[in-house]
Protein backbone atom coordinates (compact mmCIF):
# COMPACT_ATOMS: atom_id res chain seq x y z
CA UNK A 1 0.00 0.00 0.00
CA UNK A 2 1.60 3.16 -1.29
CA UNK A 3 -0.28 5.75 0.64
CA UNK A 4 1.24 5.90 4.27
CA UNK A 5 -1.56 8.30 5.76
CA UNK A 6 -4.31 5.55 4.27
CA UNK A 7 -1.92 2.25 5.82
CA UNK A 8 -2.00 4.07 9.23
CA UNK A 9 -5.89 5.02 9.23
CA UNK A 10 -6.47 1.15 8.36
CA UNK A 11 -4.31 0.03 10.91
CA UNK A 12 -5.72 2.32 13.53
CA UNK A 13 -9.47 0.97 11.79
CA UNK A 14 -8.54 -2.39 13.12
CA UNK A 15 -7.06 -2.30 16.40
CA UNK A 16 -9.27 0.52 18.05
CA UNK A 17 -11.42 -0.49 20.51
CA UNK A 18 -12.34 -4.13 20.17
CA UNK A 19 -9.85 -5.10 17.35
CA UNK A 20 -11.04 -6.96 14.31
CA UNK A 21 -14.06 -6.69 11.96
CA UNK A 22 -17.07 -8.76 13.78
CA UNK A 23 -18.42 -10.12 16.52
CA UNK A 24 -21.01 -12.90 17.90
CA UNK A 25 -24.78 -11.21 18.71
CA UNK A 26 -27.32 -13.05 20.82
CA UNK A 27 -30.78 -13.63 19.05
CA UNK A 28 -33.10 -15.51 21.69
CA UNK A 29 -32.79 -13.86 25.58
CA UNK A 30 -30.14 -15.28 28.05
CA UNK A 31 -30.67 -12.86 30.96
CA UNK A 32 -32.57 -15.41 33.93
CA UNK A 33 -32.40 -18.92 35.18
CA UNK A 34 -35.92 -19.70 33.04
CA UNK A 35 -33.62 -18.52 29.81
CA UNK A 36 -30.58 -20.58 30.79
CA UNK A 37 -32.69 -24.13 31.55
CA UNK A 38 -33.90 -23.34 27.49
CA UNK A 39 -31.03 -22.01 26.27
CA UNK A 40 -28.49 -24.88 27.44
CA UNK A 41 -29.08 -27.74 30.21
CA UNK A 42 -31.59 -29.08 30.24
CA UNK A 43 -34.05 -27.64 27.79
CA UNK A 44 -31.17 -27.18 24.62
CA UNK A 45 -31.70 -31.66 24.81
CA UNK A 46 -35.51 -30.56 23.02
CA UNK A 47 -34.09 -29.49 19.63
CA UNK A 48 -30.85 -31.95 19.70
CA UNK A 49 -33.22 -34.82 19.99
CA UNK A 50 -35.49 -33.75 17.20
CA UNK A 51 -32.42 -32.87 14.85
CA UNK A 52 -31.48 -36.81 15.80
CA UNK A 53 -34.29 -37.91 14.41
CA UNK A 54 -34.54 -35.79 11.77
CA UNK A 55 -31.36 -34.30 10.17
CA UNK A 56 -33.38 -31.27 8.05
CA UNK A 57 -34.58 -29.93 11.78
CA UNK A 58 -30.80 -28.51 12.60
CA UNK A 59 -32.26 -25.47 9.86
CA UNK A 60 -35.44 -25.11 11.84
CA UNK A 61 -33.66 -25.17 15.61
CA UNK A 62 -30.41 -23.50 14.76
CA UNK A 63 -28.56 -20.67 12.88
CA UNK A 64 -27.35 -22.90 9.89
CA UNK A 65 -29.59 -21.33 7.06
CA UNK A 66 -28.40 -18.13 7.76
CA UNK A 67 -24.36 -18.83 7.85
CA UNK A 68 -21.11 -18.90 5.74
CA UNK A 69 -18.07 -19.73 5.78
CA UNK A 70 -15.77 -18.14 4.31
CA UNK A 71 -12.66 -20.33 3.77
CA UNK A 72 -9.22 -19.28 2.63
CA UNK A 73 -5.89 -20.60 3.01
CA UNK A 74 -4.04 -16.91 1.65
CA UNK A 75 -2.27 -18.79 -1.43
CA UNK A 76 -4.18 -15.63 -3.20
CA UNK A 77 -5.14 -12.72 -1.31
CA UNK A 78 -5.71 -9.91 -4.12
CA UNK A 79 -3.06 -7.85 -4.37
CA UNK A 80 -0.81 -9.60 -1.87
CA UNK A 81 -0.22 -12.86 -3.50
CA UNK A 82 0.53 -15.96 -0.61
CA UNK A 83 1.08 -14.29 2.40
CA UNK A 84 -0.87 -17.17 4.12
CA UNK A 85 -3.25 -18.15 6.25
CA UNK A 86 -3.15 -15.99 9.58
CA UNK A 87 -2.04 -12.95 7.61
CA UNK A 88 -4.94 -13.69 5.76
CA UNK A 89 -7.74 -13.21 8.00
CA UNK A 90 -8.17 -9.29 8.23
CA UNK A 91 -9.49 -9.96 4.18
CA UNK A 92 -11.87 -12.66 5.35
CA UNK A 93 -12.93 -10.50 8.60
CA UNK A 94 -13.98 -8.36 6.14
CA UNK A 95 -16.04 -10.45 3.60
CA UNK A 96 -18.17 -11.78 6.43
CA UNK A 97 -18.39 -8.14 7.57
CA UNK A 98 -19.56 -7.51 4.47
CA UNK A 99 -22.46 -10.48 4.14
CA UNK A 100 -23.50 -9.34 6.82
CA UNK A 101 -24.17 -5.66 5.66
CA UNK A 102 -25.39 -6.21 2.12
CA UNK A 103 -27.65 -9.45 2.87
CA UNK A 104 -28.26 -9.96 6.48
CA UNK A 105 -26.23 -13.17 6.08
CA UNK A 106 -23.90 -14.19 9.01
CA UNK A 107 -20.72 -15.48 8.45
CA UNK A 108 -17.47 -17.03 10.28
CA UNK A 109 -14.50 -16.56 8.66
CA UNK A 110 -11.77 -19.96 8.66
CA UNK A 111 -8.41 -19.96 7.87
CA UNK A 112 -6.85 -23.18 7.13
CA UNK A 113 -2.74 -23.34 7.77
CA UNK A 114 -2.45 -26.26 4.48
CA UNK A 115 -1.53 -25.76 0.97
CA UNK A 116 -2.34 -29.93 0.54
CA UNK A 117 -5.58 -29.91 -1.44
CA UNK A 118 -6.66 -32.86 0.70
CA UNK A 119 -6.16 -31.72 3.76
CA UNK A 120 -7.82 -28.54 2.63
CA UNK A 121 -11.26 -30.28 1.25
CA UNK A 122 -10.86 -32.92 3.97
CA UNK A 123 -11.24 -29.98 6.55
CA UNK A 124 -13.93 -28.17 4.80
CA UNK A 125 -16.32 -31.33 4.50
CA UNK A 126 -15.53 -32.02 8.47
CA UNK A 127 -16.62 -28.46 9.34
CA UNK A 128 -19.18 -28.03 7.18
CA UNK A 129 -21.98 -29.35 9.44
CA UNK A 130 -21.82 -26.59 11.18
CA UNK A 131 -22.91 -24.07 8.06
CA UNK A 132 -25.66 -23.71 5.19
CA UNK A 133 -22.93 -22.56 2.36
CA UNK A 134 -19.31 -22.25 1.84
CA UNK A 135 -17.53 -19.15 0.17
CA UNK A 136 -13.85 -19.77 -1.09
CA UNK A 137 -11.62 -17.32 -1.10
CA UNK A 138 -8.28 -16.50 -2.02
CA UNK A 139 -7.00 -19.84 -2.96
CA UNK A 140 -4.80 -19.97 -5.68
CA UNK A 141 -5.00 -22.07 -9.32
CA UNK A 142 -4.92 -24.60 -10.21
CA UNK A 143 -5.45 -25.69 -6.81
CA UNK A 144 -8.68 -23.76 -6.36
CA UNK A 145 -10.32 -26.04 -9.09
CA UNK A 146 -9.48 -29.25 -7.62
CA UNK A 147 -10.85 -27.86 -4.30
CA UNK A 148 -14.43 -26.42 -5.61
CA UNK A 149 -14.92 -29.37 -7.55
CA UNK A 150 -14.19 -31.73 -5.27
CA UNK A 151 -16.32 -29.50 -2.43
CA UNK A 152 -19.31 -29.51 -4.77
CA UNK A 153 -19.61 -33.06 -5.47
CA UNK A 154 -19.09 -33.90 -2.26
CA UNK A 155 -21.54 -31.58 -0.11
CA UNK A 156 -25.12 -31.04 -0.12
CA UNK A 157 -25.17 -27.21 1.11
CA UNK A 158 -24.02 -24.20 -1.68
CA UNK A 159 -20.23 -24.11 -2.32
CA UNK A 160 -18.82 -21.04 -4.46
CA UNK A 161 -14.93 -19.80 -4.61
CA UNK A 162 -15.88 -15.87 -5.45
CA UNK A 163 -12.69 -15.09 -6.95
CA UNK A 164 -13.73 -17.00 -10.05
CA UNK A 165 -17.40 -16.52 -10.18
CA UNK A 166 -17.90 -13.26 -8.61
CA UNK A 167 -15.82 -11.85 -11.36
CA UNK A 168 -17.38 -13.81 -14.03
CA UNK A 169 -20.84 -12.53 -12.98
CA UNK A 170 -20.15 -8.84 -12.90
CA UNK A 171 -17.50 -9.08 -15.92
CA UNK A 172 -20.93 -10.96 -17.91
CA UNK A 173 -23.25 -8.41 -16.65
CA UNK A 174 -20.96 -5.37 -18.26
CA UNK A 175 -20.27 -7.71 -21.46
CA UNK A 176 -24.12 -8.24 -22.31
CA UNK A 177 -25.17 -3.90 -21.34
CA UNK A 178 -22.10 -3.18 -23.37
CA UNK A 179 -23.46 -5.13 -26.53
CA UNK A 180 -26.67 -4.17 -26.28
CA UNK A 181 -25.54 -0.62 -25.98
CA UNK A 182 -23.02 -0.71 -28.94
CA UNK A 183 -25.69 -3.24 -30.91
CA UNK A 184 -23.45 -5.49 -30.83
CA UNK A 185 -24.47 -9.23 -31.25
CA UNK A 186 -22.75 -11.24 -28.25
CA UNK A 187 -22.07 -14.69 -30.24
CA UNK A 188 -20.21 -12.14 -32.60
CA UNK A 189 -17.67 -10.45 -30.60
CA UNK A 190 -14.01 -11.22 -30.53
CA UNK A 191 -12.59 -11.34 -27.18
CA UNK A 192 -9.37 -11.02 -25.48
CA UNK A 193 -8.66 -12.62 -21.99
CA UNK A 194 -5.18 -11.27 -20.58
CA UNK A 195 -4.49 -13.72 -17.80
CA UNK A 196 -4.94 -17.28 -17.03
CA UNK A 197 -5.80 -17.48 -13.34
CA UNK A 198 -9.06 -19.04 -11.52
CA UNK A 199 -10.88 -15.22 -12.60
CA UNK A 200 -9.69 -15.42 -16.34
CA UNK A 201 -10.87 -18.96 -16.60
CA UNK A 202 -14.02 -18.85 -14.81
CA UNK A 203 -15.11 -15.43 -16.58
CA UNK A 204 -13.89 -17.29 -19.91
CA UNK A 205 -16.40 -19.99 -19.37
CA UNK A 206 -19.43 -17.39 -18.51
CA UNK A 207 -18.78 -15.35 -21.55
CA UNK A 208 -19.61 -18.54 -23.49
CA UNK A 209 -22.41 -19.18 -21.32
CA UNK A 210 -23.88 -15.85 -22.01
CA UNK A 211 -23.51 -16.67 -25.81
CA UNK A 212 -20.22 -15.72 -26.77
CA UNK A 213 -18.59 -18.60 -28.99
CA UNK A 214 -15.58 -20.12 -27.74
CA UNK A 215 -13.50 -20.21 -30.60
CA UNK A 216 -13.82 -16.42 -30.57
CA UNK A 217 -12.36 -16.21 -27.58
CA UNK A 218 -8.30 -15.78 -27.24
CA UNK A 219 -6.34 -16.70 -23.80
CA UNK A 220 -3.14 -15.04 -22.91
CA UNK A 221 -0.92 -15.72 -19.91
CA UNK A 222 2.72 -14.72 -18.84
CA UNK A 223 3.77 -16.23 -22.04
CA UNK A 224 1.59 -14.83 -24.69
CA UNK A 225 -1.22 -16.47 -26.47
CA UNK A 226 -2.46 -19.67 -25.18
CA UNK A 227 -2.74 -21.67 -28.62
CA UNK A 228 -2.89 -25.37 -29.67
CA UNK A 229 1.09 -25.51 -30.05
CA UNK A 230 1.66 -25.14 -26.73
CA UNK A 231 2.88 -27.95 -24.46
CA UNK A 232 2.45 -28.52 -20.93
CA UNK A 233 -1.18 -26.77 -20.95
CA UNK A 234 -3.26 -27.42 -17.20
CA UNK A 235 -6.65 -28.24 -18.57
CA UNK A 236 -8.34 -25.23 -17.48
CA UNK A 237 -5.90 -23.11 -20.03
CA UNK A 238 -5.99 -26.44 -22.59
CA UNK A 239 -10.31 -25.84 -22.34
CA UNK A 240 -9.19 -22.19 -23.96
CA UNK A 241 -5.92 -23.16 -26.30
CA UNK A 242 -7.14 -21.20 -29.55
CA UNK A 243 -6.39 -22.59 -32.98
CA UNK A 244 -4.37 -19.69 -34.39
CA UNK A 245 -0.42 -18.33 -35.06
CA UNK A 246 -1.08 -15.56 -32.94
CA UNK A 247 1.72 -15.66 -29.95
CA UNK A 248 1.55 -11.92 -28.33
CA UNK A 249 -0.90 -9.78 -26.79
CA UNK A 250 -0.80 -7.17 -29.21
CA UNK A 251 -1.05 -9.72 -32.14
CA UNK A 252 -4.39 -10.74 -30.46
CA UNK A 253 -6.44 -7.64 -29.33
CA UNK A 254 -5.97 -6.19 -33.12
CA UNK A 255 -9.58 -6.14 -34.23
CA UNK A 256 -11.01 -7.50 -30.92
CA UNK A 257 -14.15 -6.17 -29.30
CA UNK A 258 -13.69 -7.08 -25.86
CA UNK A 259 -10.64 -6.86 -23.54
CA UNK A 260 -10.51 -8.55 -20.50
CA UNK A 261 -7.56 -8.19 -17.66
CA UNK A 262 -7.27 -9.89 -14.66
CA UNK A 263 -3.23 -9.84 -14.78
CA UNK A 264 -1.42 -6.96 -14.18
CA UNK A 265 -0.56 -3.62 -14.34
CA UNK A 266 0.58 -2.00 -17.58
CA UNK A 267 -0.14 -5.09 -19.80
CA UNK A 268 -2.22 -2.74 -22.11
CA UNK A 269 -0.87 0.21 -24.64
CA UNK A 270 -2.84 2.77 -25.62
CA UNK A 271 -1.37 1.39 -29.03
CA UNK A 272 -3.22 -2.13 -28.71
CA UNK A 273 -6.23 -0.03 -27.87
CA UNK A 274 -6.02 1.45 -30.53
CA UNK A 275 -5.88 -1.55 -32.83
CA UNK A 276 -9.42 -2.88 -31.55
CA UNK A 277 -12.61 -2.91 -32.84
CA UNK A 278 -15.28 0.07 -33.26
CA UNK A 279 -16.35 0.70 -29.26
CA UNK A 280 -14.53 -1.64 -27.57
CA UNK A 281 -15.08 -2.86 -23.93
CA UNK A 282 -11.93 -2.64 -21.88
CA UNK A 283 -12.32 -3.99 -18.91
CA UNK A 284 -8.92 -3.89 -16.84
CA UNK A 285 -9.48 -5.38 -13.68
CA UNK A 286 -5.65 -5.97 -11.91
CA UNK A 287 -6.10 -4.05 -8.46
CA UNK A 288 -5.31 -1.42 -7.15
CA UNK A 289 -3.55 -0.77 -10.72
CA UNK A 290 -5.15 -1.58 -13.73
CA UNK A 291 -3.73 -2.82 -17.12
CA UNK A 292 -4.20 0.40 -18.14
CA UNK A 293 -5.33 3.47 -16.57
CA UNK A 294 -9.08 4.90 -17.71
CA UNK A 295 -7.65 8.16 -18.52
CA UNK A 296 -5.10 6.56 -20.58
CA UNK A 297 -7.09 4.21 -22.07
CA UNK A 298 -9.79 7.46 -23.32
CA UNK A 299 -6.85 9.58 -24.48
CA UNK A 300 -6.29 6.43 -27.01
CA UNK A 301 -9.84 6.21 -28.31
CA UNK A 302 -13.03 8.35 -27.91
CA UNK A 303 -15.36 5.64 -27.98
CA UNK A 304 -13.96 3.29 -25.54
CA UNK A 305 -16.27 2.10 -22.89
CA UNK A 306 -14.22 1.46 -19.98
CA UNK A 307 -14.24 -0.71 -16.72
CA UNK A 308 -11.88 -1.69 -13.89
CA UNK A 309 -11.74 -2.75 -9.98
CA UNK A 310 -11.49 0.62 -8.76
CA UNK A 311 -13.87 2.47 -6.91
CA UNK A 312 -12.82 6.15 -7.65
CA UNK A 313 -13.86 5.26 -11.38
CA UNK A 314 -17.24 4.30 -13.11
CA UNK A 315 -17.77 0.46 -14.39
CA UNK A 316 -16.56 -0.68 -11.13
CA UNK A 317 -16.20 -4.54 -11.78
CA UNK A 318 -16.98 -5.06 -8.10
CA UNK A 319 -17.88 -8.75 -6.49
CA UNK A 320 -19.30 -6.93 -3.62
CA UNK A 321 -22.34 -6.85 -6.29
CA UNK A 322 -22.41 -10.26 -6.47
CA UNK A 323 -21.92 -12.89 -3.67
CA UNK A 324 -24.31 -11.47 -0.72
CA UNK A 325 -27.08 -12.38 -2.75
CA UNK A 326 -26.11 -15.15 -4.36
CA UNK A 327 -26.05 -16.78 -1.32
CA UNK A 328 -28.49 -15.23 0.12
CA UNK A 329 -31.02 -16.45 -2.95
CA UNK A 330 -29.28 -19.93 -2.34
CA UNK A 331 -29.77 -20.00 1.62
CA UNK A 332 -33.61 -18.69 1.02
CA UNK A 333 -34.53 -21.90 -1.05
CA UNK A 334 -32.02 -24.40 0.37
CA UNK A 335 -30.37 -24.94 -2.27
CA UNK A 336 -27.80 -27.72 -2.44
CA UNK A 337 -25.33 -26.25 -4.86
CA UNK A 338 -24.77 -22.61 -6.85
CA UNK A 339 -25.20 -24.27 -10.31
CA UNK A 340 -24.54 -22.05 -13.84
CA UNK A 341 -28.23 -21.47 -14.35
CA UNK A 342 -28.31 -19.23 -10.83
CA UNK A 343 -25.23 -17.71 -12.11
CA UNK A 344 -26.53 -16.67 -14.63
CA UNK A 345 -29.56 -15.43 -13.83
CA UNK A 346 -27.12 -13.28 -11.13
CA UNK A 347 -25.31 -11.99 -14.29
CA UNK A 348 -28.89 -10.91 -16.09
CA UNK A 349 -30.65 -9.50 -12.99
CA UNK A 350 -27.22 -7.27 -12.59
CA UNK A 351 -27.02 -6.03 -16.78
CA UNK A 352 -31.04 -5.50 -16.24
CA UNK A 353 -30.72 -3.46 -12.89
CA UNK A 354 -28.38 -0.91 -14.54
CA UNK A 355 -30.79 -0.64 -17.68
CA UNK A 356 -33.45 0.56 -15.27
CA UNK A 357 -34.08 4.08 -14.37
CA UNK A 358 -32.94 5.10 -10.86
CA UNK A 359 -35.58 6.55 -8.57
CA UNK A 360 -34.99 10.11 -6.79
CA UNK A 361 -34.49 8.83 -3.55
CA UNK A 362 -31.54 6.67 -4.55
CA UNK A 363 -29.40 9.81 -5.97
CA UNK A 364 -28.25 10.83 -2.41
CA UNK A 365 -28.07 7.45 -1.57
CA UNK A 366 -25.30 6.35 -4.55
CA UNK A 367 -24.04 10.04 -4.59
CA UNK A 368 -24.91 10.58 -8.07
CA UNK A 369 -28.02 12.07 -9.68
CA UNK A 370 -26.76 12.00 -13.02
CA UNK A 371 -26.62 8.23 -13.64
CA UNK A 372 -28.16 6.16 -16.29
CA UNK A 373 -27.47 3.48 -18.34
CA UNK A 374 -24.79 4.51 -20.68
CA UNK A 375 -20.76 4.08 -21.02
CA UNK A 376 -20.24 5.49 -17.24
CA UNK A 377 -22.89 2.97 -16.11
CA UNK A 378 -22.90 -0.78 -17.33
CA UNK A 379 -23.61 -2.04 -13.91
CA UNK A 380 -25.11 -0.78 -10.67
CA UNK A 381 -23.64 0.69 -7.89
CA UNK A 382 -22.37 -1.82 -5.73
CA UNK A 383 -24.46 0.63 -2.79
CA UNK A 384 -27.86 0.34 -4.62
CA UNK A 385 -30.42 -1.44 -2.45
CA UNK A 386 -32.41 -3.03 -5.10
CA UNK A 387 -29.74 -5.31 -5.03
CA UNK A 388 -30.40 -7.53 -2.17
CA UNK A 389 -34.48 -8.53 -3.86
CA UNK A 390 -33.36 -8.31 -7.54
CA UNK A 391 -30.26 -10.47 -7.46
CA UNK A 392 -31.27 -12.61 -4.48
CA UNK A 393 -34.79 -13.24 -6.04
CA UNK A 394 -33.42 -13.96 -9.53
CA UNK A 395 -31.05 -16.80 -7.65
CA UNK A 396 -33.46 -18.08 -5.72
CA UNK A 397 -35.65 -18.45 -8.58
CA UNK A 398 -33.25 -20.08 -11.12
CA UNK A 399 -32.31 -22.43 -8.14
CA UNK A 400 -35.61 -23.75 -8.11
CA UNK A 401 -35.91 -23.82 -11.84
CA UNK A 402 -32.93 -25.99 -12.30
CA UNK A 403 -34.08 -28.67 -9.15
CA UNK A 404 -31.32 -27.71 -6.78
CA UNK A 405 -33.81 -25.86 -4.52
CA UNK A 406 -35.07 -28.28 -1.70
CA UNK A 407 -37.88 -25.21 -0.28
Amino acid sequence: MKDRELYEAALLYHREGMPGKIEVNLTKPCGTPKDLSLAYSPGVAAPSLEISKNGERVYEYTGKGNLVAVISNGTAVLGLGNIGAKASKPVMEGKCMLFKQMAGINAFDIEVDTEDVDEFVETVKMIAPTFGGINLEDIKAPECFEIERRLREELDIPVMHDDQHGTAIISSAALINSCILTGKKIEDVRIVVSGAGAAAIATARMFVHVGARRENIILCDSRGVVNRHRQGLTAEKAEFASDTDKSTLAEAIEGADVFLGVSKPGLLSQEMIRSMAAQPLVMALANPLPEITRDEALAAREDVIFASGRSDWPNQVNNLLGFPYVFKGALRVRAREINEEMKLAAAHALAELARKTIPGDLCKVLGNCGLSFGRDYLIPSPFDPRLRECVTDAVADAAVRSGVAQL
